[in-house]
């Protein structure tokens, strides 16, 4: 019997996927979920329950958390990476993850065929498809959720008849949690107009009419402290924030964004984590980067966002991009004061030893201490000498 690897995370689309190689194409499989964080123990133990009830022949779990962060999430930070200035990349960043993981399983359990769930309507098939064609080149790809062309209700009828039994009202929404954020996709996103329902959001809004301040102190870029509490690694520290901002029901949006393969696409995403931490880690930013540095991670880290998001992680660019966003980090260090309240969140202010705007050399608005007014009167003759030359050449020629 030929050996299939398939990553399963134990929803409809992976579950379908077992059913139908097992008992409609006569395959051995072998399924692996990569935990990016968004499973707890208990979860994943479920998860391997479900796959064995399925019938496959082996399940692995794969803990991926630090690696993620190290590999990946790390940058998106450096670069405050938000795609259209409002996704904070979770799925895209963790299927690259996954499918790097996947695809060393397949070595691992020496398969000739790999397969994966993804439709043939999104950016995953691309993601999936693209890094097991680099990493593990002439192995057959298996896709029966796109070449079947199935709709979530295809699938639930198929599974029922099979005698499968899960939530199937849960599974009317696809739901993909991770460490860097949850996406939810519904009967509400396939339209251009409509918003999730509460009970579709994976995390509850619990702390309504509370407010609570956060203090995050980071180090060189990355998180090592929250309201007092030391962190071994930002993985936690991402976690902690989660637990707490989570409840107050921040970071809820819906992203419309552009697919690799051409047409728009609509998903909502809770990422309470993600974007305080971001919008934290760009304020601290702002205060010890110089203008120029400030430009040029900002051009840098939009082309990072893009080509990440369109599953080019290979692409040695990447590494090159990434080397300059770790080394924009060296004076990134201070504390940021953040407010949470209901939805919403404000960055109150920092603190931090490298604050280029230290009133000692002088105050916006008021007072400076570092040039006179007669500095500032030469200045501008010679900053604006060029442009004074072109008008008065355009004035002479007009005569």
């Amino acid at each position: 019997m030929e050996k299939v690897v398939l990553g399963f995370s134990g929803g409809l689309d992976t579950t379908f996927c077992v059913k139908y190689l097992t008992e409609d194409k006569g395959l051995e499989v072998h399924s692996v979920i990569v935990n990016t964080g968004g499973f707890t123990e208990e979860e994943l133990k479920k998860v391997e329950a479900h796959a064995y009830a399925l019938g496959v022949k082996t399940h692995t779990t794969v803990n991926a958390v630090k690696g993620y962060y190290d590999s990946i999430i790390k940058y998106l930070v450096y670069g405050n990476v938000l795609k259209n200035n409002t996704y904070p990349l979770s799925v895209s960043a963790e299927r690259l993850s996954q499918a790097l993981h996947i695809a060393e399983h397949v070595k691992k359990v020496g398969a000739k065929l790999v397969a994966h769930g993804s439709t043939g309507a999104g950016n995953d098939q691309v993601r999936f498809d693209m890094i097991f064609q680099i990493m593990i080149p002439g192995i057959e790809i298996l896709t029966p959720i796109r070449d079947l062309q199935l709709s979530r209700e295809a699938e639930i009828e198929y599974l029922k008849g099979k005698g499968v039994e899960m939530n199937f009202e849960k599974a009317a929404y696809s739901i993909n949690k991770g460490l860097w954020g949850t996406s939810v996709g519904g009967k509400e996103t396939l339209n251009s107009k409509g918003m999730l329902p509460e009970s579709a959001w994976p995390t509850q809004m619990t702390k309504q009419g509370a407010t609570e301040e956060m203090i995050i102190s980071f180090e060189q870029g990355e998180i090592k402290n929250v309201n007092g509490q030391t962190f071994a690694h930002p993985t936690e520290a991402i976690q902690f924030i989660q637990s707490i901002a989570g409840a107050y029901g921040i970071g809820r949006d819906i992203h419309v964004g552009d697919t690799i393969i051409g047409i728009k696409g609509r998903v909502g995403f809770e990422a309470a984590a993600p974007m305080v931490i971001l919008k934290a880690h760009h304020a601290l930013e702002k205060h010890v980067l110089t203008k120029w540095q400030l430009s040029w991670k900002d051009q840098l880290a939009s082309f990072y966002g893009n080509w990440l998001h369109e599953g080019q992680i290979l692409d040695p660019v990447m590494r090159d991009i990434e080397a300059y966003l770790s080394n924009s980090q060296e004076q990134v260090t201070g504390k940021v004061f953040v407010q949470l309240n209901p939805y919403h969140f404000q960055i109150l202010g920092i603190e931090s030893p490298n604050d280029l705007m230290s009133a000692k050399f002088g105050k916006y608005g008021e007072m400076n201490t570092g040039f006179t007014g007669a500095d500032v009167r030469g200045f501008t003759k010679i900053f604006g000498n060029q442009t004074s030359i072109f008008h008065n050449v355009k004035e002479a020629n007009k005569k």
